[in-house]
């Protein structure tokens, strides 16, 4: 058994296409066919259903695509445990929220390309639902997010953690008080949110459809860090994350409301397709965010 055949079957199955897979190793669509076609002979069964231009793996494919996961990962391990002189190198596709990309870029980026010089990112900022319909097509490497808590059996949760979010306001503000406020209080004032389907306004928006409450801001902004400072100014009251706003919190700039209605549970979720192949450059790329991006 070929490694050679068994990385194509594993970009087949990732892209569920032979021509897709063709064209990122660089081969014809025939000479993919006939890999399949030689492994399919050498294990005596069928790896895909082929149904009017469409592929799926059959039970015995999936069970192939595990044991072909690992070989080509111990290949790949063994090839660089043996040219050390070999450094990491590849293209990585990262899907994240538009409220954390500019964060993650900053803060963290330049770090990244100091230790692997070889490992070039691109970052595609996106809601959820448009990231998993990413990994389904194998457009991307790895998604994060911040979201309510997504459990598929189709995905790999690296890492996970839950996140603070707080109805806040500026210090100065006169929406500012510790007195207990309810929900429908809330949004009769000005209200600047983030755009709609951002991860953590789809639960806010959730709550107020059950309760017949609409919401109309006076300013919707996709980051976080500007409406952080508008607040700041006094111009309303917002629904954020902690990591937009605690730091202003702690300096006396902003406040934290206390609405009695209203609770939350929002996810920073690092998630992989379960049939991705962990190369030795997306396995440092996920430790590093695991590192540097959660809470340890």
């Amino acid at each position: 058994m070929e490694i050679r055949n068994l990385l194509s079957f594993i970009r087949v199955a990732e892209q569920n296409s032979f021509t897709k897979a063709a064209n990122i190793l660089g081969y014809s669509q025939s000479t993919i066919s006939f890999q399949i076609k030689q492994l399919e002979e050498e294990l005596g069964c069928l790896l895909f259903e082929r149904i009017n231009h469409t592929i799926s793996l059959t039970e015995k494919g999936a069970e192939l695509l595990e044991y072909a996961q690992k070989i080509c990962r111990m290949n790949e391990e063994f090839n660089q445990n043996f040219n050390l002189t070999k450094p990491v190198e590849g293209a990585l596709h990262v899907l994240v929220p538009h409220s954390v990309c500019e964060q993650m870029i900053f803060n963290n980026y330049m770090d990244f390309h100091r230790k692997y010089p070889g490992i070039s990112l691109k970052f595609t900022s996106l809601d959820t639902q448009d990231m998993f319909r990413m990994l389904d097509r194998n457009e991307a490497d790895i998604m994060l997010t911040m979201d309510i808590h997504a459990y598929q059996s189709d995905y790999i949760i690296a890492k996970e953690q839950r996140v603070g979010i707080h109805f806040v306001t500026g210090a100065d503000s006169p929406y500012a008080t510790d007195k207990p406020l309810t929900i429908e209080q809330i949004v009769a004032m000005p209200f600047i949110a983030t755009e709609k389907n951002t991860g953590y306004r789809r639960p806010l928006d959730e709550l107020l459809a059950k309760k017949s409450i609409e919401l109309t801001p006076i300013l919707e902004l996709e980051r976080t860090d500007i409406i952080a400072s508008v607040l700041e100014a006094g111009a309303g009251v917002a629904f954020l994350p902690d990591f937009a706003t605690e730091k202003k919190v702690r300096e006396g700039k902003l406040v934290y409301l206390n609405v009695v209605d209203a609770s939350f549970e929002i996810w920073k979720q690092l998630l992989y397709h379960k049939n991705k192949w962990i190369s030795r450059p997306l396995s440092a790329l996920i430790e590093y965010i695991k590192e540097n991006e959660f809470d340890n």
